[in-house]
């Protein structure tokens, strides 16, 4: 297979992008007038044709998340490795619920897992793990979880046979797919309780152990608890060891969103930022957000496997057999049935750079937020949050920060966004995710927001 030529395709791309433009402002009306006027489905239109005018469409209409000058969300630059990856799986296109379909895909999966789980203090050996479509998926699986594990009954009799209401604690700055998860859960959203925070945006172990004690009263069943290890809005960490001491005391499961900031705790620089994650139940980690892979690639590890195949456990006549001695059918443990073979990007990347290369990246992009801090503090800019990982929430008295947002984007300056922590004043904010990100743009950028104020 010419991969040579893929790397050369792939690079050309990602150069494109680096020198156009960052964001843009389009009417819905326009792309669907331009879809209506360019695409006849009723008959056929040559290949070169189709990709032409769809890259002219991804090119002019939409935000370009692997630019450098991105710092919104925890969309990062992918690198060429991990795209040539899901350009072989979607050739060979390999169905993972079945062991005996997929064998080798399904292996690679179970050592790139238990690799990382080995990093992040857990026993590789031991810990049930797979791949997710992202986050969310993996944090409606934990709170599945830890329904199974808690009420045996829960499997065939459902929430009726409850003897309680469960509960789930996150803090307010945690993410709000835990509200999600409560209601497709069928628990509803009142079962989530929001724990106060303090002024870092940190979860208050006081706050939530009186939130457990006063449900205790109350007659309901505290089911789980989820900490939060690098929040969306500031990068806050939740106090996990701290967190894990209340869990093991009062038997809750605890769950730990380390969606973005699990990539730290490879490395050795900032793994004791989430000393405490080891001590998780369950926990996510998404590899498409700070690993440098295209979407989605979620992860799931969880210390109950007992409690997966309770919950997900399901043989059917038209299945494969199962693999054999010590292997496992994907489907009969996780949410999902067919299953795409999201590891391979991941794979591909920790195998070219190994993981000293991979945590040289995360390291250099926390190296980056520190300096974006010194940039902005010597133009007179306030930082107004404390964290270790590359998201910088900033103001300076006077400014109108959503029309600086709106001024950034329309001269293409840079992607940002505005921000409260807690509820208090807007702020902007940066996030640093992409690997071609460097000092020359941070220095650009900040140039350009003083001249704009």
């Amino acid at each position: 297979m010419p991969y040579r030529d893929l790397q050369r395709i792939v690079e050309g791309l990602s150069r494109h992008i680096d020198a156009g433009p960052v964001a843009t402002r389009v009417p819905a009306r326009e792309i669907r007038r331009h879809l209506g006027q360019s695409f006849d489905l009723a008959s056929p239109m040559a290949l070169d044709e189709v990709f032409a005018k769809v890259t002219r469409m991804l090119d002019r209409w939409q935000v370009q998340v692997t630019h450098p000058r991105y710092f919104g969300l925890f969309n990062p630059s992918v690198t060429t490795a991990s795209v040539i990856a899901d350009t072989l799986v979607a050739a060979y296109n390999p169905q993972l619920a079945a062991w005996s379909h997929a064998p080798a895909a399904n292996e690679i999966e179970r050592f790139v897992l238990r690799a990382i789980a080995d990093r992040l203090g857990l026993d590789g050996e031991s810990t049930a793990s797979h791949f997710t479509s992202g986050g969310a998926e993996a944090n409606l699986t934990a709170l599945i979880a830890a329904l199974a594990h808690t009420f045996p009954s829960w499997r065939q009799e459902g929430l009726r046979s409850l003897p309680a209401a469960p509960c789930i604690y996150l803090s307010q700055e945690g993410h709000h797919s835990f509200h999600k998860a409560a209601r497709v859960s069928g628990l509803g959203g009142s079962a989530v309780a929001t724990i106060p925070v303090d002024d870092g945006g940190r979860m208050s172990p006081a706050a939530l152990a009186d939130a457990v004690a006063a449900d205790r009263r109350a007659g309901h069943a505290p089911l789980m608890v989820v900490a939060t290890a690098g929040t969306t809005g500031c990068g806050a960490i939740d106090p996990l060891n701290d967190i894990a001491a209340f869990c093991h005391h009062q038997k809750l499961w605890l769950h730990i969103d380390a969606a973005w900031a699990g990539a730290a705790a490879l490395s050795p620089r900032l793994r004791h930022h989430l000393a405490g994650i080891d001590r998780a139940d369950s926990l996510t980690f998404d590899a498409h957000k700070w690993l440098a892979v295209p979407m989605g690639a979620g992860m799931f590890f969880c210390r109950h496997s007992e409690a997966l195949r309770t919950a997900f456990g399901q043989r059917t006549p038209y299945m494969p057999a199962p693999g054999g001695a010590h292997t496992e059918d994907p489907y009969s443990r996780s949410l999902q049935w067919s299953r795409r073979f999201i590891g391979l990007k991941l794979f591909v990347t920790l195998a070219e750079a190994g993981f000293p290369g991979v945590i040289e990246r995360i390291e250099s992009q926390a190296r980056l937020g520190d300096e974006l801090r010194r940039l902005l503090t010597a133009k007179g800019w306030q930082v107004a949050n404390e964290t270790p990982l590359p998201v910088v929430c900033f103001t300076r008295r006077g400014v109108d920060v959503r029309k600086l947002v709106r001024q950034l984007h329309h001269r293409q300056i840079a992607w940002m966004s505005p921000i409260r922590i807690g509820g208090g004043e807007l702020l902007m904010r940066a996030c640093i995710t992409g690997h071609r990100t460097t000092v020359q743009d941070l220095e650009a950028v900040v140039a350009a927001m003083d001249g704009l104020v």
